[in-house]
């Protein structure tokens, strides 16, 4: 590994994040560095910023997720947010949904040698997995997509009343005004910009919350989830 590629030592934030788990944090930071670079999951740029661009950044997601709820985090990637949520929030049952092989094997490696029982690596995309998957809570997701084409993969995915945290950038503002039309087709009842990780990262971590109503998706996609739920139901009679 070049002097550029080198991995930093955990900050001192990093051992208030996420605690007596830091040893599994490091370990995932070191796959990354290492098996995520060989792979092409990461560049090699992004190493020695890896802590506090990308690990630290998706932790302190979890302080807008609510307590012991179900989450879906769509296009999943090296795992980010996904795996450094599940290190500091072991009351949530999360899926990493990721479409590539290469990443979901990945993905499935890091589980399983970090002890993460509380996680499942799905393959697929959003839209093949609506009636398969169980709606959840929340749907997490980052540098996935802009905001409305975002939605339209993940709204679906959720349960009535459900919402979707997408970490953003500095346009997170201007993406909201952009999809506005989309996110109310799509059932959305609120939305609202978070800034978290006081403290912790600088600049903050900026997140799109986006809420849904008694219909996620809208009309469209609840009459595909019908449809989804009874070929599932046909197929198990079998």
């Amino acid at each position: 590994m070049t002097e550029e590629a080198e991995l930093p030592q955990a900050p001192k934030e990093a051992q208030e994040v996420f605690g007596e788990y830091l040893p599994e944090a490091v370990r995932y930071a070191e796959l990354l560095a290492d098996a995520g670079v060989k792979r092409g999951l990461i560049g090699p740029r992004e190493v020695p910023r890896l802590w506090g661009r990308h690990l630290l950044n998706c932790a302190v997601l979890s302080e807008a997720v609510p307590e012991g709820v179900t989450v879906c985090d769509v296009g999943s990637g090296a795992g980010l947010p996904g795996i450094p949520l599940a290190l500091v929030r072991r009351d949530l049952k999360i899926t990493l949904l990721e479409p590539l092989l290469r990443r979901t094997n990945f993905l499935q490696e890091v589980v399983e040698l970090l002890g993460l029982d509380h996680v499942t690596v799905v393959r697929g995309r959003a839209e093949e997995v609506l009636g398969s998957l169980q709606p959840v809570h929340v749907v997490t997701a980052r540098a996935v997509a802009p905001l409305d084409r975002l939605a339209g993969w993940g709204v679906p995915l959720l349960r009535p009343y459900g919402e979707m945290l997408a970490l953003k950038g500095g346009t997170a503002e201007e993406e909201i005004q952009g999809a506005r039309a989309a996110l109310s087709k799509l059932g959305v009842v609120e939305t609202e910009v978070l800034h978290v990780g006081e403290g912790v990262v600088d600049p903050l971590s900026t997140v799109v919350r986006v809420v849904v109503g008694e219909s996620p998706g809208g009309v469209r996609f609840a009459a595909k989830r019908a449809k989804a739920a009874r070929t599932g139901r046909a197929r198990r009679r079998r």
